[in-house]
C-alpha cells in the first residue's frame, strides 16, 4: 500500500489543469446577471439561450417528470418564471459539470455509472428536503449531485493513486467501510477535501462547499451541517435497498413508509432524467 507524503495538498490537484481552474463561462455570466439588481429575468434567460445545446436541455430538463409541470414549458424567459432564477442557475451548473466531467480517457473508471449513484443522490435530497420543510429547496440537487466530485479530480489527476484507492476498497468486506479513511491513509486527504476545494476555487456558494466538507463529519452541528446531514441521508439511500432501508434511516426522523415513497420517486425521476443530464455517446 502507498503511504502518502506530506508535500501533496488536495489544493495542488486543482493547479495548472485548465479545466479545474474555473467554472463554466455560462455559469459565471449567468451568476453575473443575477447578481446585478439592473438585470432581469429575460437577461439571465438571455445568457442561457448564448448556448443553444445548453438551452434545448434545459428545457427538456424543465418539462421532464423533475419538474411535473402540467402544460408544456416552451421558452427559458417562462422557465425561469417558473421555477426561478437560483434553481435554473444550480440546474445549469449540474448540466455543465456533468458535461466537463464526462469522460477520463484511459481510467478504469465508470463515469456513466458515478454520474448515475451522484444523480440519485441529488434527487433523493431534493426530496427528502421536500419532507423537511423545503429550507434548502433551491440547493438540495446542486449539494447532492457535486458532494462526490474530488472522487472524480483524484482520478484526473493522481489515477495511480485513485486507483490504489478503489482496489483497496473492492477488497474490504465490511459495509461500513469509510473510504475517505482509505483515502486520507493512501493520498493523505478525501475526496471531500479536494470537492470542497474545487467549490471554493469556484466561488460558489457556501453552503454547497460546506456540504461537501463536511460530508465526513455527522457529529457536526455548526453552520450547515443540516444540508450535510442530508446529502449524507439522500447518499445512503442511493445505495441502499428495501431490505437495507431500515439501517439506512436509523436515527432520522422519517419512516420507512415515507423512505420508500422518496426512492420510487427518486427511481421515476432518474429514469427520464438521466439521459438529459448525461447524453448518450
Amino acid at each position: 500500500m502507498t503511504i502518502f507524503t506530506q508535500t501533496l495538498k488536495a489544493e495542488d490537484l486543482l493547479r495548472g489543469d485548465l479545466k479545474l481552474a474555473s467554472p463554466p463561462t455560462v455559469y459565471l455570466a449567468l451568476t453575473k446577471v443575477i447578481e446585478d439588481p439592473n438585470k432581469s429575468n429575460r437577461d439571465a434567460a438571455a445568457v442561457i439561450e448564448s448556448d443553444a445545446g445548453l438551452a434545448m436541455r434545459l428545457l427538456k430538463i424543465v418539462n421532464s417528470a423533475y419538474f411535473g409541470f402540467p402544460a408544456k414549458v416552451s421558452s427559458l424567459p417562462l422557465a425561469v418564471s417558473l421555477i426561478g432564477v437560483r434553481e435554473l442557475q444550480n440546474l445549469v451548473l449540474a448540466t455543465l459539470v456533468i458535461e466537463r466531467f464526462s469522460e477520463l480517457p484511459g481510467q478504469q473508471f465508470s463515469i456513466h455509472d458515478f454520474w448515475a449513484r451522484n444523480l440519485r443522490c441529488a434527487l433523493a435530497a431534493r426530496h427528502l428536503d421536500v419532507l423537511s420543510g423545503k429550507k434548502y429547496a433551491d440547493t438540495a440537487f446542486l449539494c447532492g449531485l457535486v458532494h462526490n466530485i474530488g472522487q472524480l479530480v483524484m482520478y484526473r489527476r493522481i489515477p495511480v493513486l485513485a486507483r490504489e484507492v478503489d482496489l483497496l476498497l473492492r477488497a474490504q468486506t465490511s459495509p461500513d467501510i469509510d473510504e475517505a479513511m482509505i483515502e486520507t491513509q493512501i493520498i493523505g486527504f478525501d475526496r471531500y477535501q479536494v470537492g470542497a476545494a474545487l467549490s471554493t476555487m469556484w466561488k460558489l456558494p457556501p453552503i454547497v462547499t460546506d456540504s461537501i466538507r463536511l460530508h465526513r463529519f455527522p457529529d457536526f452541528t455548526g453552520q450547515h451541517a443540516q444540508i450535510a446531514t442530508l446529502v449524507r441521508l439522500a447518499n445512503q439511500l442511493s445505495k441502499a435497498d428495501m431490505p437495507g432501508l431500515s439501517a439506512a434511516i436509523d436515527g432520522v426522523d422519517l419512516s420507512v413508509e415515507q423512505i420508500s415513497v422518496v426512492l420510487d420517486r427518486v427511481h421515476e425521476e432518474f429514469a427520464t432524467l438521466f439521459d438529459l443530464f448525461y447524453p448518450p455517446a
